[in-house]
């Protein structure tokens, strides 16, 4: 294939006959959110407001929300992030230290007291559904699909399929054969150029000639 005119992936808006999809990288402005090339989000209110649905993102906490490549995120993801967390270890959990004045300095526990989780971490080619809620320090992997209003409290393996409240796996989307081949290839870190050569293998339903082809790719 030989595209001359693809989708332009430091330009927030691709496609101007869809408003509502946002190339988000371009639109974030917290260094801490760092998101990969073609992640999209869609929301017919405002993709470009994608950061506000990045909550309890505190700058003394210094956790990571990291997205990969080729994502796309529906309307109403909500990400939790560590700041979120209240300590269970002491009589109350009521989080005295960042009301500030006297208390914060005064109380403020030492970091590696608090709970933290650790970064947020979204692999590539990941599609996420609507109204999903993504709890602080959880890792998805390469290929996974979160069904609509999930709340996601651990981490979902790569190419699964996860849903409900816990969410949890329901199935793989591949046999083990074609998710390693998958994971061997990484198609989302080639050039552009290689990944439109290889967009019918990655576009088509027969999985048993994915595979030949594959096999032959690596």
């Amino acid at each position: 294939m030989n595209f001359t005119n693809r989708p332009n992936p430091n330009e927030a808006f691709p496609n101007p006959n869809l408003p509502r999809l946002c190339f988000i990288k371009n639109v974030v402005k917290n260094p801490n959110i760092i998101i990969g090339d073609y992640t999209y989000y869609d929301d017919v209110d405002g993709a470009e407001q994608f950061e506000k649905h990045v909550t309890h993102f505190y700058d003394f906490i210094g956790d990571k929300l990291i997205i990969g490549k080729f994502c796309a995120i529906a309307k109403g993801v909500e990400f939790v992030m560590n700041g979120a967390n209240h300590r269970m270890d002491c009589v109350t959990t009521y989080p005295f230290y960042i009301m500030g004045g006297n208390w914060g300095s005064a109380i403020a526990p030492v970091k590696d007291e608090l709970p933290l989780k650790g970064d947020t971490v979204i692999g590539n080619d990941v599609w996420i559904g609507q109204n999903v809620t993504i709890m602080a320090g959880v890792h998805i992997g390469d290929g996974a699909i979160i069904g609509a209003n999930s709340v996601v409290a651990k981490d979902i393996p790569p190419y699964a399929v996860a849903v409900g409240n816990p969410c949890h796996v329901v199935k793989k989307r591949f046999d083990d054969e074609l998710i390693d081949l998958l994971l061997k290839l990484r198609w989302w870190d080639k050039d552009i150029e290689e990944i439109e050569r290889i967009m019918p293998i990655l576009s088509r339903g027969d999985l048993e000639k994915v595979k030949i082809e594959l096999r032959a790719l690596l």
